[in-house]
Parts: C-alpha cells; sequence; structure tokens
C-alpha cells in the first residue's frame, strides 16, 4: 500500500479524509499537535476502517520535530496539508497567531518535502481567498478579491508561497478551494468536534438543537441576498474528503499537466443562512430557536461553486445534498450526546 501524511488528521476534514484514503486502498499515518483536537476522531476512524492510524503529536511549527516525522517516515508518496487554524473571528482578533501558526507550519512541511524529495502535495486551501466576489460562481481564474479576515489571507498567502515554491521544485502540487464543509460519516462514529464555542453555522445549529447553546444569532439580515443572510455552498465533508484521495490520485497517475494547479470543491449551490436552517428543521423535526443579529466581521455576503473543472479532470462529483448534510450533522450531534449519557 502507498503510504500517505495527513497533516491535522485530527480534525474534522483530515479525519474523514483518512478514512477514504483507507477505502481506496492507501496507508496513511496523521500528524496533529492537538492544541485544537483530540485524538477522538481517531478512535472512530479505527472503529470504521478497523486500522489503527498512528498519529504524531507534533508542533509542525517546530522544524526540528517536523523533520523528524518526514526522516521516520520515507516512503510516503504524498502529504495532505489540512493542519491550520481556522476561526475567523479569532483570527480578526489575533493575526499575528494566525500568520505565525499557518504560515510556518506550511514552509516547514515545504521544507521536508523538497527535503525529502516528496512527489505530491495537496494544499487544504478555502473559497475565502476569492473575497467578496464580482462574479458568482466562482471559477478558479477569477481573481482573488481582498481577503476578509487573517484567516483568509493566510491561505491566499499559503497558495502563493506553494505557487512560488513549485516553479523552482519538482514536487507536484494540487491546491483545494474547498466551500463550506458540513455533515459526518453516515456512522455516526466521527463528525465535527469543535472544542469550545462554535464558529461554523451547521454545528451551532445541531448544537442550539441539542441544548448545549440557548439560542443561535443569524449574523446579518439586510445583505443583498434572496432572504438578507449570506449566502454559502454547503458541501458534505465524505465529498469533501473523497476530493482530496481523487487530487492525490490524479498526481499518482501523472494526469496532471503542470506541476501546480486548483481546483474549487463546492456543489456549485449557493443556500442562504436562513434556507440552511430551514434543511435542519425539516429532516430533524426540531424548532431551532434563533435570533437576527448584526453583521459579523470577516464575513463574506456570498460565494459558491462553479465545480466543473474538479469534475471533469478529477473525476469527482459530490453525491450528497444539504437535507442528508444536516440530517448526518444531527445523527452525529445526538450520537455524541447519548456516549455522555451512557458514561
Amino acid at each position: 500500500m502507498q503510504k500517505v501524511l495527513v497533516t491535522g488528521g485530527c480534525g474534522y476534514i483530515g479525519s474523514h479524509t483518512i478514512v477514504d484514503l483507507i477505502n481506496n486502498g492507501f496507508d496513511v499515518v496523521s500528524v496533529d499537535s492537538n492544541i485544537r483536537s483530540s485524538t477522538q476522531l481517531l478512535e472512530g476512524v479505527e472503529k470504521i476502517t478497523g486500522r489503527k492510524i498512528r498519529n504524531y503529536k507534533v508542533d509542525l511549527c517546530n522544524l526540528e520535530d517536523t523533520n523528524a516525522v518526514f526522516h521516520e517516515n520515507r516512503d510516503i508518496v504524498g502529504v495532505i496539508h489540512f493542519a491550520a487554524l481556522k476561526s475567523v473571528g479569532e483570527s480578526v482578533n489575533e493575526p499575528l497567531l494566525y500568520f505565525q501558526n499557518n504560515l510556518t507550519s506550511l514552509v516547514n512541511v515545504l521544507k521536508c518535502i523538497r527535503e525529502y524529495k516528496i512527489p505530491n502535495f495537496v494544499f487544504s486551501s478555502s473559497c475565502s481567498v476569492y473575497g467578496n466576489a464580482t462574479e458568482l460562481p466562482v471559477v478558479e481564474t477569477t481573481p482573488l478579491g481582498e481577503a476578509q479576515s487573517p484567516y483568509a489571507r493566510t491561505k491566499q498567502m499559503g497558495e502563493q508561497i506553494i505557487e512560488d515554491f513549485s516553479r523552482v521544485n519538482t514536487a507536484n502540487s494540487i491546491l483545494l478551494r474547498y466551500f463550506n464543509p458540513v455533515g459526518a460519516h453516515p456512522s455516526a462514529l466521527i463528525g465535527e468536534l469543535p472544542l469550545g464555542k462554535p464558529d461554523n453555522l451547521v454545528p451551532v445549529i445541531t448544537q442550539t438543537a441539542i441544548g448545549k447553546i440557548p439560542k443561535l444569532t443569524v449574523f446579518g439580515s439586510k445583505y443583498n441576498t434572496r432572504d438578507g443572510s449570506c449566502i454559502r455552498d454547503y458541501i458534505h465533508v465524505m465529498d469533501i474528503a473523497n476530493a482530496h484521495t481523487k487530487a492525490l490520485q490524479y498526481l499518482l497517475e501523472k494526469r496532471n499537466s503542470s506541476n501546480l494547479d486548483v481546483f474549487n470543491l463546492g456543489t456549485g449551490n449557493g443556500v442562504t443562512v436562513l434556507e440552511a436552517i430551514k434543511a435542519f428543521e425539516k429532516v430533524s423535526g426540531q424548532q431551532l430557536n434563533y435570533e437576527m443579529g448584526p453583521e459579523r466581521p470577516g464575513d463574506v455576503i456570498a460565494i459558491y461553486a462553479n465545480n466543473s473543472k474538479a469534475k471533469s479532470l478529477l473525476g469527482w462529483d459530490p453525491q450528497i445534498g444539504i437535507e442528508d448534510s444536516m440530517r448526518t450533522a444531527w445523527q452525529w450531534e445526538v450520537a455524541l450526546r447519548d456516549r455522555v449519557l451512557q458514561n
């Protein structure tokens, strides 16, 4: 089996991607500092796949420790790099923390890729690189707008670092710009597990419905959208996970025409925050306690993807819609509650 290194493997998207990689015949090792995660999701991965995943508890901002992981795993065929801080609001308040963590870790990983001649690299980017796009849906050639948060700026800068790196190194890189990952594995053994108060809409919805959060605030009611709330492209996490596997296979099979490429990962459908809430209420049978609030700093008004490039070149086709995404997210939230009650 070909071995893949997944950074941030204990996180939400990382853990689901590990499941998809294993299902497609790969051997996986994880690196995660666990400063914003725990090994709980890897335990779920083991139950789903029957495979125990080794996680190196390493801060990738430490080059010596990062190098030691690569030294011990010289046979990896590729790196999928998720590890980063990702809270938009926190990045507005703590910009230096985000620049230090997200960019230093990326540079250290690239240094090791160069030193150990790792042939393939897949980078977890974000639709936030487009800013407030002037055209919708966005395509990969849409000009990048002004970053609306330091988090988004770290993704823009990360892409630029990889672009410059690719000009003078032979490693093949793919930038995956994904939209809003939601949902959970259908087994309800892994899902989104925010430490502390969640920032993303769907865990706020499910935690409100189950009683962990008293009330949900919809940030912004007067945007120039069909119901006044922000528009996002909600894509199921297992569809996102599968795109990472397909991106790696694309490089391993040498189907790429250059050593750097970029793909949007979204459903192609824009859904407002209020429409997402209604979809959740429909599939869960729960009436959600929410109120309209002020606009939030760092939020983009509307963004959704044109995904035709990923469909045609990677052979990727998202399978799960907004209602099933909400259903799996709710099943995960209920499973978390049941586990606590059992203990």
